[in-house]
């Protein structure tokens, strides 16, 4: 018998029109497929096909169903064509398949980097080794226009060019011309009365030009910093009594030639108001005295609605510390038109008691959960306490090891009297390289150099290697702390060390002063903030006789011999409740420590207190003070060691000066610091030009003072050394790198200066 054969044919570049199959084919006679045979195939396996056909050898085959196997066929996203063919009770599947992208490339992308661009398609799917897909690279070719108008670049012009090579594979090459950045010339705020338009510019981000575009890029537009300046205009407002402020309207015009814009702004300020009166409505749990004295809103001044904000915020974290998570609060305006005068209710409902469920932490790829946990005071399966939750938060941000911690509240679906906490951390590198330098004209260039891992393998346990190989300092030292050597949170820390020194300037001399030793610290903590550390070590100390050696060394050598074994107690509390480690803008930091040779060659007592207050003066800026006083004396009758001189000058102490260099000297000119010391340092943080608040990259102004003095010498403010200047401090990822250039502002003749001074992994 004559074998009968049909044909069923698609042709289709999408899969839309694979859905109007069965509309315009022949009809085939439904039959029991034989045998199902897949032909075009190159890279595809064959088992992915079958496993997308709704049939198999031995089911029922009608128009249906092939209508739904094309669908599937297409929807993988592998074949630009698909037809089925049959032969008898054979069903031939035919495939074309899509080619793939073999090279993706990039040219004349000066704004944006390639590897980025680069992962960017990839997350879309476009990359080597996938199929083709032209929906994909018209998608992506709009992205590319898109993110360059987001840089004000216009007049960006990309085309993308697709080339087929061998083995039905193609390069696809996206050609930009980037073209001038688009420029603000012009901006306007029309219908400001109380405030110069200066002024209210004065606001924004977005500008006409400045000496500093260049880097900040203020006077490109961007919808974004445009929203976000509209916003700061409102504020701006707000804040100062205008309640009915409003933004009419926003135009936004661009020039034919796509190189200029002009903004205008137009706005309604409305009157100003001032407060009358505020007063609670609801339930206030029976502690309305306590609320009260939780209101920022002060009758008889203008209007501001950071005060409102404020006090309504606090009033909901009140109501979170007996429990109540979900407290509504209100404050509700009453306005008198005809006086220019509002009053404000304050409506709470404390709602009900909420107990946390489950803590849930996320963006800890290396930390460990524990060491998160083991810092939280709100526990699982307990009320809701916003204090603790608080407290918890800046316990894990004082860890370090983190540029961002955020904790948010979720509700528990099925369950109204609980809640989630969710913690997301943004981990920063806690390995870091530490290199200290500074340079004058007249002196050389002063170096150091260390290793340390704040976060040891994610366990939260402190190392440190410092090596330093300068021809006057030589330093071997190991240092490993582990925060919870107990479950209850009593640290330990382990000290191994040598060192060989002598002062910077005697650079002709080959004395040394050789330190080895070793100790043990622990640290009990007390309370939430408060840590007191106890410890005992052995050091042997060496003064290795040689040409230029001080005056002050040797005499001490003549007396008690160049060895000095000593065994050293030390005692010490501190007291920590800054908002942040790495970069605190409230809260105070304490340090007292003493250390006791009881036994050997040095008998003395030797102690230091610390002192560092932030205060927060607006969301941007942050004044700092830090103080520091030591003080030490020689017992049963000895001096005080010169060895354990206190020394200053230079980064962590008065900048501007020669690292060490200041206070007492011998009949050398050998600085061999004092056994007094005494620093002040101001600083005032302010955001860096064009990197807005962000916390990580801060430029500060400062003043230091202070100075050294010997054991016989009275501390006197006038002959304290003092400089200003400005500088730059930046978490980076090799640590906290901070720069200052110093004007010593009073000096002493004799004075070693080093105007530029850089250090990585300090503070003060």
């Amino acid at each position: 018998m004559k074998k009968q054969f049909k044909r069923l044919r698609v042709r289709t570049v999408s899969a839309v029109a694979a859905l109007v199959f069965a509309a315009n084919t022949w009809a085939v006679e439904p039959f029991t497929v034989r045998d199902i045979r897949v032909e075009g195939l190159q890279r595809v396996e064959p088992g992915t096909v079958f496993a997308s056909l709704p049939f198999r050898v031995g089911d029922q085959y009608n128009d249906e169903k092939g209508s739904a196997a094309i669908r599937a066929l297409f929807a993988l996203g592998l074949f630009k064509d698909v037809r089925l063919e049959t032969q008898g009770d054979v069903l031939i599947v035919v495939v074309e398949e899509r080619p793939t992208v073999a090279d993706v490339d990039f040219v004349g992308t000066r704004e944006f980097d390639k590897d980025t661009l680069k992962k960017a398609l990839r997350d879309i799917g476009l990359t080597e080794g996938r199929p083709y897909d032209q929906a994909l690279a018209d998608r992506a070719e709009q992205e590319l226009k898109r993110q360059y108008i987001n840089r004000s670049l216009y007049a960006a012009d990309v085309v993308t060019t697709v080339t087929p090579i061998e083995r039905n594979r193609v390069n696809l090459t996206f050609t930009v011309t980037e073209g001038d950045p688009t420029k603000i010339r012009e901006l306007h705020i029309v219908g400001n009365k109380s405030f110069s338009e200066s002024t209210l510019r004065g606001q924004m981000e977005l500008n006409t030009g400045s000496w500093l575009s260049w880097y900040t890029k203020s006077d490109r537009y961007s919808r974004t910093k445009l929203n976000a300046d509209l916003e700061a205009l409102r504020s701006y407002y707000l804040q100062r009594g205008f309640l009915e402020f409003r933004i009419d309207s926003t135009q936004v015009a661009i020039s034919p030639d796509k190189q200029d814009i002009s903004i205008t702004i137009n706005i309604t300020e409305g009157e100003r108001y001032v407060v009358s009166g505020v007063r609670l409505e609801g339930d206030f749990l029976g502690r309305e005295e306590e609320f009260k004295s939780l209101v920022k809103i002060k009758p008889g001044e203008p209007y501001n609605a950071d005060q409102v904000a404020e006090t309504t915020k606090a009033f909901t974290d009140y109501f979170g510390n007996f429990g109540y998570a979900f407290a509504q609060v209100e404050a509700r305006p009453e306005i008198d038109h005809a006086n220019n005068r509002v009053s404000f209710v304050l409506a709470a409902e404390p709602s009900r008691r909420a107990y946390v469920r489950r803590i849930n932490i996320s963006g800890n790829n290396r930390t460990r959960d524990e060491v998160i946990r083991r810092e939280f005071r709100q526990f699982e399966s307990s009320w809701y306490d916003a204090e603790k939750i608080k407290l918890s938060r800046d316990r894990v941000d004082r860890l370090g090891f983190f540029k961002d911690v955020n904790v948010e509240t979720s509700d528990v679906p099925g369950a109204p009297d609980q809640v989630d906490l969710n913690i997301a951390v943004t981990e920063r590198p806690t390995g870091s390289l530490q290199i200290g330098a500074g340079f004058s004209s007249a002196e050389k260039l002063g170096l150091s150099f260390a290793i340390k891992q704040e976060n040891a393998f994610g366990t939260g346990n402190y190392l440190a290697v410092e090596v330093n190989t300068s021809k006057y300092n030589k330093t071997i030292a190991f240092n490993s702390t582990d925060p919870y050597f107990t479950p209850d949170g009593i640290s330990r820390t382990f000290d191994i060390y040598y060192r060989a020194s002598k002062p910077y300037e005697q650079q002709g001399g080959d004395y040394r002063l050789n330190t080895a030793g070793t100790s043990l610290r622990f640290g009990v903590p007390f309370s939430e903030v408060d840590t007191v550390f106890f410890g005992a070590g052995l050091e042997r100390t060496e003064i290795v006789a040689g040409t230029n050696i001080p005056a002050a060394y040797l005499a001490y050598a003549e007396q008690f011999g160049t060895t000095s074994n000593t065994l050293p107690l030390t005692l010490g509390w501190s007291r920590d409740d800054r908002d942040s480690s790495l970069a605190p803008t409230t809260g105070r930091y304490q340090r007292l420590g003493a250390e006791w040779g009881v036994a050997g060659d040095a008998r003395y007592i030797r102690g230091n207190y610390q002192y560092q207050q932030f205060l927060p003066l607006s969301k941007a800026y942050t004044f700092a003070f830090n103080g520091e006083v030591g003080y030490g004396t020689g017992l049963n009758g000895q001096p005080y060691p010169v060895f354990k001189n206190f020394y200053s000058g230079g980064l962590g102490s008065v900048r501007g000066f020669q690292q060490g260099t200041l206070g007492p000297r011998d009949i050398t000119g050998s600085s061999i610091g004092g056994p007094k010391k005494v620093t002040f340092n101001f600083e005032l943080a302010t955001p860096f030009p064009g990197a807005g608040n962000d916390r990580t990259l801060r430029l500060f102004g400062f003043v230091d003072t202070g100075n050294v003095f010997a054991e016989d010498q009275k501390v006197s403010f006038a002959d304290f050394r003092a400089s200003a200047g400005l500088g730059v401090s930046w978490l980076s990822p090799v640590g906290p790198l901070r720069i200052a250039f110093a004007q010593p502002i009073r000096t002493k003749p004799g004075d070693r200066i080093q105007k530029i001074q850089f250090q990585i992994g300090t503070s003060f």
